[in-house]
């Protein structure tokens, strides 16, 4: 399997995590503030630039709330279509 940050799954996760992040009615700058991190963290990782690990992903899923299950199974629903 490829690492880019191209293919149409990782696109899909990166959809799915805006608009978890738009949900939730937070914006970059407040997520950035809640992980510790800086405003070019969520910018990089929302527009491809960089590649987010598992680790980075469940603490920017648990900070917005979200069980990280419940993500990784709407992922899979919109995979298997």
């Amino acid at each position: 399997m490829t690492k880019s940050v191209f293919t149409e799954e990782y696109q899909l996760f990166l959809q799915l995590l805006i608009q978890t992040r738009k949900d939730a009615n937070i914006t970059q700058v407040q997520l950035a503030k809640l992980l510790n991190k800086p405003q070019s963290y969520v910018s990089k990782y929302e527009n491809s630039e960089r590649r987010l690990d598992v680790i980075e992903t469940f603490e920017i899923l648990l900070t917005l709330k979200i069980k990280p299950h419940q993500f990784f199974e709407q992922m899979e629903k919109h995979l298997l279509k």
